[in-house]
């Protein structure tokens, strides 16, 4: 996730990143479950105090446009009916189990297409 702040801007560098994260979550292209960087990165990231990324992250929560998780960290929230967002955690905790694991992004995606295969047999084709 590519983020800057302009410091010349008349608008706050905490209302920036609320935008910003909001717009890319909008647009998909940080889709749901997608775990942004912890406060303190993201504020060294763009050089900027932990409180202004906090707030900024307070804001997108208030909003629903993130979840926070305590240990899982920060996620983009499912937007819509609950079985999006129910998928979208088991797909997270899927991620951090194969990690965990040790396994290549490739063949963690090839276990999830098998068992996809497997319960969704009519789909084949």
């Amino acid at each position: 996730m590519k983020l800057s702040v302009d410091p010349a801007s008349a608008t706050a560098p905490y209302e920036q990143i609320r935008a910003r994260i909001a717009e890319l979550a909008r647009s998909g292209e940080l889709p749901t479950g997608t775990r942004l960087p912890t406060v303190r990165a993201l504020a060294e990231e763009l050089a900027l105090s932990a409180g202004t990324v906090a707030r900024a992250y307070r804001e997108l929560e208030a909003d629903g446009v993130v979840e926070t998780h305590g240990r899982r960290g920060t996620l983009i929230a499912a937007t819509g009916d609950t079985a999006h967002r129910m998928a979208a955690e088991a797909a997270t905790e899927y991620a951090e189990r194969v990690r965990r694991l040790g396994l290549s992004r490739g063949d963690a995606l090839a276990a999830v297409d098998t068992a996809l295969r497997v319960a969704f047999p009519e789909e084949e084709g």
